[in-house]
């Protein structure tokens, strides 16, 4: 498994991701400044923020908290966005 990293904008701070956990829980591991935490399955819309550069693959997402737009512009729900690559993201996304 290759080792990833991912670059949060606002603050500068760098994590190490994992292919096969979500990048809420990388932030978790890495004791990274998180977003809200609720539900952790996708269903709250809590933790979205929004990837600026990178691959992802995304798991099942309330269409309620994150729309076709919302995904189009990168915001995502970080417990279902799981890295394939190295990632640009923001934590502090508008319009929650």
């Amino acid at each position: 498994m290759s080792v990833l990293v991912a670059l949060e904008v606002t603050s500068g701070s760098e994590i190490t991701l994992r292919e096969d956990e979500s990048l809420l829980r990388s932030m978790e591991r890495s004791c990274f400044m998180l977003p809200k935490i609720g539900c952790k399955g996708g269903g709250c819309g809590l933790c979205k923020v929004q990837v600026l550069s990178g691959e992802y693959e995304l798991g099942k997402m309330s269409k309620k908290h994150v729309s076709e737009l919302d995904k189009l512009n990168g915001k995502v729900l970080a417990c279902r966005c799981y890295p394939k690559s190295d990632l640009t993201f923001n934590v502090n996304t508008t319009n929650r």
